[in-house]
């Protein structure tokens, strides 16, 4: 499933944080409060005020078989609760989707990108090297950076990235070696998956970047990365954003987030320098946290990446 659409990152300037998907209150602060899981009062009329009709009947649906906690009856009501990440790209949202009257809920995070108007990033010309859609108007557009290529730019992120999550959530639900949220579905430009973290608080699971983990679990996180950048690798893939900010550790598992600008490493003539990237900004992380020098050197584990994905 090796599809086009692979989208794009900012470069790093001078001064400004090198994880800059995220929000700086974020990165200043440390993870905010999660949002009060608590439902709008009522108003007049039928409808609560910050409820809809779920959408699940209008999308793209995520693998199958569905897990056993997602809620899919159309009679269910989607509740926003308030916001758990804004970014350059996309806020994430925080969703409650309920049938009335009945104990049946689950908690979702719904990725919403901007449109190319709205938009804080625009540097994405390395990721879509190597990338095409089927219709020569529409390469040329994109090209061209035309009114309506950058609004075919910008809504190839979210299925770029629902498409990426249904593949790994598959080989990880197979074979357990690489852990990423279930992708539930995709309606135009908003995402939802599953929510990572306390369902019971509303309190996502921390990133890598804020865990100070014991040696053990330094070294157990270590080895579930590297498995699942091996997948990454076989599977073609770099994630070409990766970096201890979108890494979450949810009971002691590490689960990759944010794919939008996952490159295809073969058709994309930067995908091996992006795959290196990825490798160092991880690497150094860990080898900062004391893992030894000899486990985080990136040189060997990134030429063990290049022949998983057939390049060396």
């Amino acid at each position: 499933m090796r599809d086009d659409d692979f989208p794009v990152r900012q470069r790093r300037t001078r001064g400004k944080s090198r994880f800059d998907d995220d929000d700086p209150q974020f990165l200043r602060r440390g993870r905010p409060g999660a949002p009060a899981l608590t439902e709008p009062d009522p108003g007049p009329g039928d409808d609560t005020p910050g409820d809809d009709w779920s959408t699940w009947d209008q999308a793209v649906h995520g693998p199958d078989p569905h897990p056993a906690w997602l809620v899919t009856e159309l009679v269910a009501r989607d509740t926003e609760l308030g916001v758990l990440k804004t970014g350059k790209e996309a806020d994430v949202h925080l969703v409650r989707r309920a049938v009335p009257e009945t104990d049946r809920s689950c908690l979702l995070a719904a990725k919403r990108y901007r449109d190319a108007q709205h938009r804080l990033f625009h540097r994405d010309a390395g990721y879509l090297e190597g990338r095409r859609v089927r219709r020569s108007r529409e390469n040329r557009a994109m090209a061209g950076r035309t009114a309506f290529g950058r609004q075919m730019i910008a809504g190839q992120w979210a299925a770029a990235e629902f498409s990426a999550l249904a593949r790994l959530w598959e080989i990880g639900a197979a074979h357990g070696t690489i852990a990423v949220p279930y992708p539930v579905q995709l309606l135009g430009t908003e995402l939802m998956l599953e929510f990572v973290g306390d369902a019971d608080s509303g309190m996502a699971a921390p990133r890598l970047a804020q865990c100070r983990p014991e040696p053990a679990e330094l070294r157990s996180l270590w080895e579930q990365l590297v498995d699942a950048l091996v997948v990454l690798a076989r599977a073609g893939y770099a994630h070409g954003d990766l970096s201890p900010y979108n890494l979450l550790v949810h009971a002691g598992r590490l689960v990759m987030i944010d794919l939008p600008q996952v490159v295809d490493v073969v058709a994309n003539p930067q995908g091996p320098e992006f795959l290196a990237r990825d490798v160092r900004a991880v690497g150094m992380w860990f080898a900062a946290r004391g893992l030894p020098a000899g486990q985080a050197d990136p040189a060997p584990l990134t030429e063990l990446l290049l022949r998983e994905a057939g390049i060396r």
